[in-house]
């Protein structure tokens, strides 16, 4: 069905259903400086193999092929939703990125989201210097191109040998046939270098040019170009609208074009294109560049965005003054090397550590780098600043909120606060915290913090947590709706409501969603001595409850006057109508804060264990059509969030062993077993899906990331040892580990015997070894007990 504009949004960035949170803003954010603290961390473990060396970024832009995995998506005339990541070369948490361009996105939008990057497209198009995780619309794009060319939107494609293209964190290359061509590509911090190989010829080509959107361009002496983008909103772009290029030697001619819209036609007609010419204005304005190469010579060019083509010149010079290509891409595997080694896995198959390490790079795709300290950035209220910490961009919290951000609390939690510092001042600069669709969900990094132990100044940032959650005005839509009824309506519109129908309020969703956030709020309130708001978040916790339908066993969307919205069935997956992006079967598990209540709801222990089985059993017969609800165990759907937690609910219903066996087929199935191995379902969301992996591979999950608890399912791996932010150790040995031998037949913890299917930060954060004991078979009997499952929002009933 086709996607409504909020998902569209919810997919280019996330953020451009409420202003507060813009597109640009997400998708175009300045280099993390991340990778120095990580390159002075001289503490990593030495191997033979690097984690570094382990991990693909080619990882997470391929579909899966089965079908049997991937339902009925997609529509007709659409590709299949991969992980829509990119095998482009960045650092960590970096937007500026130099990453190959396959997808012309200037002519449509394939899959309803402007990703860079499919694997299975056969010709490439360019590369762009900028962007973002969905870097299908970075300006400029850049493309070496020898002999004829053709003005954008058609490209001079060129086909390229995928046995030649390779992907490390930090480097891209691949040959274009067509041109006999060698790409290769790096970055630092700001900047992104393209070394180009050509042959032998007197027309060797680089066209640079912006994109639909058009704006400026200008050729500078004989080897700079640089431009402007039209319109772009100073605000919400933290990298800036201009760029400048340079190339590391003199260009023998040049020109400029543009789109001619005043004669659109065949031929000619479309474009405007002048050799010699060295200023340009309009859409698709661009220049280009010719050289004359023997086989074998290089041409090197060099990118930075800025505020001014002066501040973008001047973070050329500052990080990489020559033209020293090894050097650049030397440093940038070297910080990824410090980063990715801070976890290191022994066992598993050569397969499961290449994914486990690729995820985990794709884990750090954001929150994104705005300013070092003492830089200066342009903040939430269009006014200038200079940064006194390193000031991040908006946190996609409907996505990464739910597992990423709890694994860089574990792994870098100085960055974490910044990362709340960044979102508090955010909220100070545009008067709310920022949002995340049909929640706020900034309260669970929050409170996850707080409860895992990060300092920070939460007095300080309650206020605008409060506000959020009880301004009518504010960010959260239908919140009167809300706070009067308990449960926000839908409109049911004329006709057949059914899929492919994509309006609505996501009622139930909603109502969901900011249950699970007051429920942050009542552990915040009470721990600063705030009783009376503590009373009112917990009564407005329990709001789901309102949404559960008895006599179907699902939650279920409401009209004003109350009624149940019939006709109902849980299996048709919807985008804003009663759910979010998800079905009735996927919803009905979206109660994190409360597993035991929802236990209590279904009637208890057996009956809730007897639901669970049949919806990772229940065929998948959905009419409707679901782009990212990919990825699929029965009615289960690992490609989008709202259920990714489902699988380690068993916790809660005394069968534990369940979740072993979901969490290992689901790393099995869902990820990598497509026939280039890249496969993802649905798609990554700037690092959610990756972080799911990194989690379950290790052999724990956050089911709610707002509590401090994790969840064990059944590690991949021998021996996993992580090094935590703190300085500390956290190990967990798998004795008699194997494909076979996934089920715990008992644990201890510090050489203490341990009974439960989950712990706490804090039974790891001093420094921790879990032992588990593997076998073939489930001990049923491990981690059952009423008395051992994780906490809940409500008390097991005797």
């Amino acid at each position: 069905m086709p996607p409504s504009p909020a998902s569209l949004c919810h997919h280019a960035a996330l953020a451009c259903k409420r202003p507060i949170a813009s597109v640009a803003t997400l998708a175009v954010l300045a280099l993390a400086s991340v990778g120095v603290s990580h390159a002075r961390d001289s503490a990593a473990p030495q191997h033979a193999t690097q984690a570094v060396d382990e991990a693909n970024p080619l990882v997470g832009t391929a579909p899966l092929d089965q079908q049997p995995l991937i339902g009925n998506a997609p529509p007709p005339g659409e590709p299949l939703y991969s992980g829509m990541t990119s095998p482009g070369a960045s650092l960590p948490h970096s937007s500026t990125e130099a990453t190959p361009v396959n997808l012309n996105v200037d002519l449509s939008y394939p899959a309803g989201v402007g990703m860079s990057y499919y694997y299975p497209n056969p010709t490439m198009i360019g590369f762009t210097g900028g962007g973002s995780t969905y870097g299908g619309q970075a300006s400029p794009m850049i493309m070496p191109v020898v002999g004829d060319w053709t003005v954008p939107p058609d490209y001079a494609q060129s086909a390229y040998d995928k046995a030649s293209e390779k992907a490390s964190p930090g480097y891209y290359t691949v040959d274009l046939a067509t041109f006999h061509t060698r790409v290769e590509l790096t970055a630092t911090q700001r900047t992104s270098l393209m070394r180009f190989t050509f042959p032998a010829s007197h027309r060797s080509n680089v066209i640079i040019n912006l994109r639909r959107a058009g704006g400026d361009v200008e050729v500078v002496g004989d080897r700079t170009i640089r431009g402007v983008v039209a319109g772009r909103d100073a605000a919400a772009d933290a990298a800036g609208p201009w760029f400048v290029a340079e190339f590391s030697r003199p260009f023998a001619g040049f020109g400029s074009f543009r789109a001619d819209h005043d004669h659109e036609g065949y031929g000619i007609g479309d474009a405007d294109v002048q050799p010699d010419r060295r200023t340009v204005s309009g859409s698709y304005a661009g220049a280009y560049v010719t050289f004359g190469t023997k086989a074998g010579e290089q041409v090197l060019v060099k990118i930075a965005h800025g505020h001014s083509a002066e501040e973008a010149e001047q973070r050329l010079g500052d990080e990489e003054p020559g033209w020293n290509f090894e050097r650049v891409r030397a440093r940038a595997h070297e910080t990824w090397a410090q980063l990715l080694d801070r976890i290191e896995v022994t066992g598993g198959t050569p397969k499961q550590r290449m994914l486990f390490y690729s995820t985990l790079y794709h884990s750090f795709a954001s929150p994104r780098l705005v300013a070092r300290k003492g830089e200066r950035f342009t903040g939430a209220d269009g006014r200038v600043h200079v940064a006194t910490y390193d000031r991040y961009g908006p946190v996609p919290f409907w996505d990464t909120g739910r597992n990423q951000i709890v694994l860089l609390m574990l792994l870098e939690p100085k960055l974490v606060q910044d990362v709340m510092r960044s979102e508090l001042d955010r909220a100070r600069e545009q008067g709310y915290m920022d949002t995340s669709f049909h929640g706020d969900h900034a309260v669970l990094m929050y409170d996850g913090a707080w409860r895992r132990g990060i300092p920070f100044d939460y007095a300080a940032v309650y206020p605008w947590l409060r506000k959020n959650a009880t301004d009518p005005k504010g960010p959260r839509p239908y919140l009167a709706e809300y706070e009067k009824n308990g449960w926000i309506a839908d409109v049911v519109p004329p006709g057949n409501p059914s899929p492919p129908y994509a309006g609505g309020k996501a009622g139930v969703s909603t109502t969901l969603e900011y249950a699970w956030d007051d429920h942050a709020l009542v552990d915040m309130a009470q721990r600063l001595g705030k009783p009376d708001d503590a009373r009112m978040f917990l009564a407005r916790a329990a709001n789901y409850r309102h949404v559960f339908d008895p006599s179907t066993g699902f939650m279920r969307g409401k009209t004003a006057d109350g009624q149940w919205i019939s006709p109902f069935d849980p299996g048709e997956p919807y985008y804003n109508f009663m759910m979010k992006e998800a079905s009735g079967w996927s919803t009905l598990w979206l109660v994190p804060q409360d597993v035991q209540g929802l236990v209590d709801l279904l009637g208890g222990r057996d009956a809730f264990n007897a639901k669970l089985d049949a919806f990772f059993s229940t065929p998948y017969t959905a009419k409707g059509i679901c782009r990212d609800c990919t990825g699929l165990i029965g009615q289960y759907v690992q490609g989008n969030q709202p259920d990714q937690q489902a699988a380690y609910l068993y916790a809660w219903s005394g069968q534990p062993w369940k979740t072993q066996a979901l969490a290992r087929r689901i790393l099995a199935e869902l990820y990598g077993s497509d026939a280039s191995g890249y496969g993802y379902p649905g798609m990554d969301d700037q690092g959610s899906t990756s972080s799911w992996y990194v989690l379950s591979a290790m052999g724990f999950y956050p089911v709610d990331p707002s509590t401090p608890d994790y969840i064990l399912g059944s590690p991949l791996f021998d021996r996993v040892r992580l090094r935590m932010g703190n300085g500390k150790v956290f190990e967990i040995v798998a004795r008699n580990n194997s494909a076979k031998n996934l089920y715990i037949q008992s644990a201890t913890l510090n050489g203490k015997p341990w009974n439960r299917p989950w712990f706490s930060q804090a039974d790891i954060a001093g420094g921790a070894t879990l032992v588990l004991t593997m076998g073939p078979r489930p001990n049923k009997a491990w981690g059952a007990a009423p008395a051992d499952a994780p906490p809940s929002m409500s008390a097991r009933k005797p």
